[in-house]
């Protein structure tokens, strides 16, 4: 059997770390993206999945790529297990 299939099409994300780095509250963010504040939280929660067009625009506002906000497999732990070279 190929393609074992997962319970939906998470998207992982790192929005609500970003917006604590930069002192930014969901409406703030809402605000900047024209969408409803509420709609920030569902997405920090995984409760909701943004269009690409969001995507790249939530990007933007942090100011890097999407692959650092976003992401099809769970981000690592910061501060996790560290290792010497």
């Amino acid at each position: 059997m190929t393609g074992k299939s997962t319970s939906s099409e998470t998207i992982y994300n790192r929005i609500a770390m970003l917006r604590v780095e930069r002192g930014v509250s969901r409406r703030q963010l809402a605000d900047a993206l024209g969408v409803h504040y509420q709609t920030i939280g569902y997405l920090e929660r995984g409760e909701y999945s943004p269009s690409l067009y969001l995507a790249l625009r939530i990007s933007e506002y942090f100011g890097v790529a999407v692959e650092v906000v976003f992401s099809t497999a769970p981000f690592p732990r910061i501060g996790g297990s560290e290792q010497s070279a």
